[in-house]
């Protein structure tokens, strides 16, 4: 028995073109999966293009996830092309830096349609497949702000709070039908979504001197646990959010 093989599994991973969602992509599909990609980014059909050139198959579609009517459609359009679906990764997100008494609404509520609104909706969706099949993996993004409150990121440490509490929440209703809900909790990764933060004089430092493993994480170190919550064998992991940080919560 391959425990980690994915060969035959259909998957959807949003936010698929770059940073960690990109190393999702590439992990699962090395691991056997066939794929769909959803994205806003105008080069999710080449994306998907380079995947399917190593190998099984991908497929690009581009979405609003924003607009809920464009949501729905690029994520009926994905389990279409698939022919089913198994795994769902909610891997896309935003971030916006404001002081908490200056923040604006309208970034607070973009920022809360695209981390948590559309993260519900896409399990929903992918729940009534999964619950009619009897099977199937979700895994969501969570943070290290589902843990802390972090420092000029409100919105965003609220919706991965949000995230991680949905997590628990799907798994108190779908465990018992065979399906499994999971979050990864990246720590301080090297991806453009922390650029800004790496450039900080303050912050990089004190966020560097917290983590034991002396570093910020490379994005292809997410790919060992993203299939493994979406293989054979977490079939008995439930309702986790799972540290990928390099230590910093032990500190």
């Amino acid at each position: 028995m391959h425990l980690f093989d994915l060969t035959g599994k259909k998957a959807i991973v949003t936010g698929g073109t770059g940073g960690l969602g990109r190393s999702i992509a590439e992990g699962l599909h090395a691991a056997g999966a066939d794929l769909a990609l959803i994205d806003v980014t105008e080069n999710v059909a080449l994306v998907a293009q380079e995947l399917e050139r190593a190998g099984k198959r991908g497929i690009g579609i581009q979405a609003d996830l924003r607009d809920r009517a464009d949501l729905g459609r690029g994520f009926h359009e994905a389990v279409t092309a698939l022919k089913g679906l198994d795994i769902l990764v909610n891997s896309h997100g935003i971030v916006n830096r404001h002081r908490s008494e200056e923040f604006p609404m309208d970034d607070w509520d973009t920022l809360m349609e695209i981390n948590l609104n559309s993260v519900f909706l896409l399990c929903q969706l992918a729940g009534k497949i999964m619950l009619a099949q009897g099977h199937g993996k979700v895994i969501n993004l969570a943070s290290m702000l589902s843990f802390s409150g972090g420092y000029a990121v409100p919105a965003y440490a609220a919706s991965k709070g949000g995230v991680a509490q949905l997590t628990k929440a799907l798994t108190n209703e779908w465990a018992s039908h065979g399906i499994c809900v999971n979050a990864i909790a990246p720590g301080y990764m090297d991806t453009p979504m922390n650029v800004k933060l790496f450039s900080d004089p303050t912050r990089a430092p004190q966020i560097l001197a917290r983590i034991p493993a002396g570093r910020w994480g490379d994005p292809a170190e997410i790919q060992g646990l993203a299939i493994f919550l979406a293989s054979e064998a977490s079939n008995y992991v439930h309702g986790t959010v799972i540290p990928l940080d390099g230590g910093f919560l032990a500190r």
